[in-house]
């Protein structure tokens, strides 16, 4: 025995104007509607709701009891329902994002701020955090996302492509490298290199072993963070690579990046997120937003 939404808005309408004439108008329906409506709510219920005189209308006792139940749960339901359209139009909602310490203060802060200026009632919150973790804070659902370069692939965790771009080198003004028209991972591994911990690292070591045997790049000291890296370069303890999203911080520094060749080592960098979770109206249009954003800003090195 459940009453219907029609038959409820019909009780509480009729409870709030006092007639059935003023109800009808309130609901934009037929009087004679309305009137169908309340009858089959008491037909279902097995009792009056409405005592009908030739004078007025009013409700029951029963009918009493029952317009404050009714009211609550349609204004909860309204409410509900307006939160999941101001969803879906984008009208609220946030999106959580994990990403890498360079990308969070290069590219990310960017991508933000021109996807406010589309939605700017969409919080966007960015974790900045090591490289290591991203993929576990999205596995743990800390945040809706996470972007990194190419992992291990997991059940758990789907990657979405987002861009692919060469090593560049970062190196101090008036550098040797300066004076030379084309830069080589030889070149580089004439100067003390100062590189990255953990797997950016292992990975570049291993890419560059495959494509030249006869090379082994030898870092002269690991750090944690790109940023680091270059205000060690900055400091004149040595050079670095990164990729050409950094250009900005490598600006702030006042080094120089330059293409490297023969042949050109690229990082591919993915969108992750976990693979039995749908993305929210939010997230799935931030996604598309960076997807967007990053094909329309070609890096030039």
């Amino acid at each position: 025995m459940n009453p219907s939404l029609r038959q409820m808005r019909a009780l509480v309408a009729l409870a709030k104007t006092g007639s059935f004439t003023a109800a009808a108008d309130h609901l934009s329906v037929t009087q004679s509607a309305l009137s169908g409506q309340i009858k089959e709510l008491e037909q279902l219920l097995g009792m009056r709701v409405v005592e009908r005189t030739t004078r007025k209308t009013q409700l029951s006792e029963l009918g009493r009891e029952l317009y404050p139940l009714f009211d609550k749960m349609l204004h909860d339901l309204d409410r509900a329902m307006a939160d999941i359209a101001s969803r879906k139009a984008l009208k609220q909602g946030s999106v959580r994002v994990a990403a890498p310490q360079m990308l969070s203060c290069t590219l990310l802060p960017e991508v933000i701020a021109a996807y406010r200026e589309r939605h700017p009632e969409v919080q966007v919150r960015l974790t900045d955090c090591p490289l290591e973790q991203v993929s576990a804070r999205v596995f743990s659902g800390e945040v809706d996302f996470g972007i990194g370069p190419e992992r291990d692939a997991t059940a758990e965790i789907e990657a979405q492509p987002l861009f692919e771009m060469p090593f560049v080198v970062v190196y101090p003004p008036g550098h040797e490298l300066d004076q030379r028209k084309r830069i080589t991972w030889s070149d580089v591994n004439r100067y003390p290199f100062i590189s990255l911990q953990g797997q950016f690292t292992e990975r570049l070591l291993r890419d560059v072993h495959v494509s030249f045997r006869e090379l082994s790049l030898r870092p002269h000291n690991e750090v944690t963070f790109m940023t680091t890296a270059l205000a060690m370069v900055h400091a004149r303890q040595g050079i670095t690579v990164c990729l050409p999203y950094a250009e900005k911080m490598v600006q702030l520094y006042g080094l120089k990046m330059r293409s490297l060749e023969a042949p050109a080592l690229t990082r591919r960098f993915f969108v992750y997120r976990r693979s039995a979770r749908a993305p929210s109206p939010a997230t799935a249009s931030f996604t598309a937003f960076l997807h967007e954003f990053v094909a329309a800003n070609q890096w030039q090195v």
